[in-house]
């Protein structure tokens, strides 16, 4: 049984005569006449009286009829649905992110562009930290997670740069070097830095620790945090001073200011990971979206400059 028979038996039910319903169609009667007869061999009953003007369902035909009429119905809502799902316009998507991350104008951004255009798709977000969401990523359980770029070097996971933004020295307010708009790292070299710690978020760690071995110290390590919100509150309890993204100034904190560092001046990328090996139509498309509005943005940025 095919659907074109469920098709053909229903217009001859609707319109009670094989010609009208031949015509409506566009096939001859007789093709359609035969098309009926094998339909009722293959079910093994018959489903209309013929008449002498036109056909009547029997018992059979009405009882077929009440439950297939629905079925065109059904296969064209199936249809659109694969081909939607097949243009990635539902489904789901899982997306990390870290807490800096969050602070980039770029990211927000992107969430909200992707969901406005893609509103059949369920877009669940998730704050970690990068080795956490690295984990999630590996385990399958997201789909892709921005991070800082340097965070893996993994086959498996697929990375595109996205920003590049300067680090800014976070100091407590009243620190004598927050007199000034620029800082030199080296006038800190007897300052606790307060960082997460390298397991916790490795890129931000290796950057802030590297800057300051190219300023000619090694940097005494002070409290540990959790994450970068608690590096910047460790910093407003004067415990030490830190270095971090510049888009984490939105961040303000009684207690803490955001100097820029002289001279060489570490940077800080955003990157999208995701798996290599994810063929997935909905990420295809968040990654794409992504790709997209950071090259807008760099164009956008380049004319300004």
């Amino acid at each position: 049984m095919e659907l074109r028979h469920i098709r053909y038996f229903l217009e001859v039910a609707r319109e009670g005569n094989f010609t009208r319903a031949a015509t409506r169609i566009g096939i001859g009667q007789p093709p359609l006449s035969q098309q009926i007869r094998d339909l009722e061999t293959e079910i093994g009953t018959q489903l209309f009286h013929r008449v002498p003007h036109g056909a009547e369902l029997t018992e059979a035909g009405i009882a077929f009829r009440d439950i297939v009429q629905h079925f065109p119905e059904l296969a064209e809502r199936a249809i659109r649905a694969a081909q939607r799902a097949g243009r990635g316009e539902i489904g789901s998507i899982r997306v990390g992110f870290t807490a800096s991350a969050a602070f980039s104008p770029s990211v927000p951004r992107v969430f909200r562009d992707f969901r406005r255009s893609y509103p059949g798709v369920e877009m669940t977000l998730e704050e970690n930290n990068s080795a956490r969401l690295l984990n999630a990523l590996m385990d399958e359980q997201l789909d892709a997670v921005f991070l800082r770029q340097g965070a893996t070097n993994s086959d498996a996971i697929k990375l595109h740069r996205l920003t590049s933004e300067p680090m800014l020295i976070v100091l407590p307010a009243g620190h004598p070097a927050a007199r000034h708009e620029t800082v030199a790292l080296e006038t800190l070299r007897d300052d606790a830095l307060i960082l997460t710690p390298r397991q916790v978020g490795p890129t931000h760690f290796d950057i802030v620790v590297a800057a300051c071995r190219a300023a000619g110290f090694e940097p005494v390590m002070g409290q540990s945090a959790p994450q970068l919100g608690s590096v910047i509150n460790f910093v407003a309890a004067e415990l030490g001073f830190s270095l971090v993204p510049a888009a984490m100034a939105q961040l303000q904190v009684n207690g803490v200011v955001y100097r820029k560092v002289a001279g060489d001046v570490p940077m800080a990328h955003l990157a999208l990971a995701y798996r290599s090996n994810d063929i997935s139509t909905v990420l295809r498309n968040f990654v794409g979206r992504t790709l997209n509005a950071h090259r807008a943005e760099d164009q956008k940025n380049d004319t300004n400059d």
